[in-house]
């Protein structure tokens, strides 16, 4: 009885999940679905879903609040005001799925294309493989065939084995049994650089675009990378590294020098990740709006040639705001085009154009 209402559980889970897949498109635009994140797992509230339940018989059989009532007397004694509704309510359920589930259905939906880490691979794991034959363990890991041919083995060297009459008894010292053994698993790294432009012109909307966007990214990359790491850089005319939380609910003001930006993130990756070890993403995103012509030149130059050899694609989203301009961009479209092999350019004017955003960035698995 208990395996059936597992069994019945799970498959309640995966229609619930069918649903998520479904509407998969109203989930990644939606930020809220990031404030339930957990530890490792994210909540995502499916409505009009059924709940399984038990439903109760009409027959009479006595027990604690059996027998007849008054009409209008309330369960719990207490009198309430109003009428009866005559409108069904709305059950909903709250689907707890992992990073894992997420990520493949974001690229199933997109058709994504699975990453193929470079680099070396300098991070190892240790996992259980069941290579190897023991003479002792339990019987449920006893190798049958191993063990039978010990026993042919003995018989046969001990004049035991009747060709006419074969007939093969294992003994106690012919059984052999599968055991495990640790090996080295190697594991590619990656890190995330997320620069964002928080000058007086990206408004609150613009940075909940680029929350919603950068945590659909991570969730992918993770997906593919057992160590990922991820560093947040901030920027108007000056730029600093800071934490998550800041990155996101920052207010500033002021002009806006993108150089800085660039220039703190190759410091950072040259201290710390080196491009032998590491596969990093260099993700910026702004209004497009820069400080001069002069300085937009200095960004093509760091790009060219201190960031592209080093890193696996350079992505630069340009969300639309009232103020920004837009030049970066159109700068970036001139001189690299929209094929380089490294260099991905998107334009996100509201949150409908996140999804396909996403897919500019990573469709092209690197």
């Amino acid at each position: 009885m208990s395996s059936r209402i597992d069994r019945d559980s799970q498959r309640f889970r995966e229609i619930a999940r069918g649903h998520v897949r479904e509407n998969l498109k109203k989930y990644i635009t939606n930020g809220e679905l990031i404030g339930r994140q957990g530890k490792d797992l994210v909540s995502i509230p499916v409505p009009q879903i059924d709940i399984p339940h038990f439903r109760y018989g009409t027959r009479q059989q006595g027990g604690v609040g059996q027998g007849k009532g008054k009409p209008g007397t309330p369960v719990d004694g207490d009198p309430q005001s109003g009428e009866a509704g005559d409108a069904p309510g709305q059950h909903i359920l709250e689907v707890e799925l992992t990073f894992e589930e997420l990520a493949q259905m974001l690229g199933e939906e997109l058709a994504l294309p699975r990453i193929e880490p470079k680099g070396k691979e300098n991070v190892q794991s240790e996992k259980e493989k069941y290579s190897a034959i023991r003479r002792v363990g339990p019987e449920s890991l006893r190798h049958f065939k191993r063990t039978y041919r010990e026993a042919l083995k003995r018989q046969i060297m001990s004049g035991e084995y009747n060709p006419e009459n074969p007939v093969i008894v294992p003994v106690r010292d012919d059984r052999r049994y599968r055991s495990w053994k640790e090996v080295q698993k190697p594991e590619a790294s990656a890190v995330i650089l997320l620069m964002m432009d928080v000058s007086g012109s990206m408004g609150d909307e613009q940075k909940e675009i680029v929350r919603t966007e950068t945590f659909w990214i991570d969730a992918w990359l993770r997906r593919h990378y057992p160590r990922l790491e991820t560093r947040y850089i901030i920027h108007d005319a000056q730029a600093k590294e800071v934490d998550r939380h800041t990155f996101f609910h920052t207010r500033e003001s002021g002009g806006t020098i993108i150089s800085s930006a660039y220039q703190l993130c190759l410091k950072i990756m040259n201290n710390e990740y080196s491009p032998a070890d590491w596969n990093i993403y260099p993700f910026h995103f702004s209004d497009g709006d820069n400080w001069g012509a002069g300085d937009t030149e200095k960004c093509m130059r760091l790009i060219e040639a201190d960031l592209l050899p080093n890193v696996n694609q350079f992505g630069y989203g340009q969300v639309d705001s009232q103020y920004g301009s837009g030049d970066f961009y159109k700068a970036l479209k001139g001189h690299f085009g929209l094929e380089h092999e490294k260099v991905v350019l998107s334009r996100v004017p509201n949150r409908e154009a996140i999804l396909g955003s996403i897919k500019e960035f990573l469709g092209k698995g690197r």
